[in-house]
């Protein structure tokens, strides 16, 4: 006797069922998948990340979304839930069965999880790159100081850049600020050995 399949919902019965949830849930190929809460380290930088931005980019045209934003993603339908996102300019949404998705994020940062890291590092990367006005990508390690920055180049292209060590800092081009380490782990404790090595 084999098992049942696993049932498939259409995107409008995934964005119903968001509606009606108190946990933020993402589309994956007709699955719908509950974005768990991560370790405490993780909790803080995703409070932490849009908190900074915010207070850095007061004075600029530019606004910051936390987790609770959705962006648009047409490659991989119908949005993802990044860990904070920034759109400069007047931010633009679409509305999507009574949900506000926002379409034109300049900056984009995921918090790397174990269960997340693979998808945020690729195929949700791809996704994101599709999105015109999207020029620079933020990856922040949960378990030690390091973040993996990509930066749209006018050719199109993506520069990479690993930046490590807890006195370090982000110059984010984008928007024109500078993210320190100190901000973004705030109150996140590692090993001595995630410190000291690189």
């Amino acid at each position: 006797m084999s098992a049942l399949p696993e049932p498939k919902y259409t995107i409008k019965e995934y964005i119903e069922i968001l509606k009606n949830s108190d946990q933020r849930l993402e589309y994956l190929d007709g699955e719908i998948v509950a974005m768990s809460g991560g370790k405490l380290p993780h909790t803080r930088a995703t409070h932490n990340i849009p908190h900074f931005l915010d207070s850095l980019l007061e004075d600029h045209d530019c606004e910051v979304f936390n987790a609770e934003m959705p962006v648009k993603t047409d490659l991989w339908p119908p949005f993802r839930f990044p860990d904070a996102s920034v759109a400069c300019g007047e931010a633009r949404f679409e509305d999507m069965q009574g949900i506000d998705v926002l379409l034109n994020p300049v900056l984009i940062v995921e918090v790397l999880s174990p269960s997340t890291a693979a998808s945020d590092q690729d195929r949700k990367f791809a996704a994101y790159q599709a999105i015109e006005s999207f020029n620079e990508y933020l990856l922040v390690f949960q378990n030690r100081p390091q973040v993996t920055q990509y930066v749209r180049q006018p050719n199109g292209k993506w520069l990479r850049s690993d930046i490590i060590g807890l006195d370090s800092s982000v110059i984010l081009e984008s928007v024109g600020v500078t993210l320190s380490f100190k901000e973004i782990y705030r109150r996140v404790e590692f090993p001595t050995a995630a410190i000291d090595q690189p």
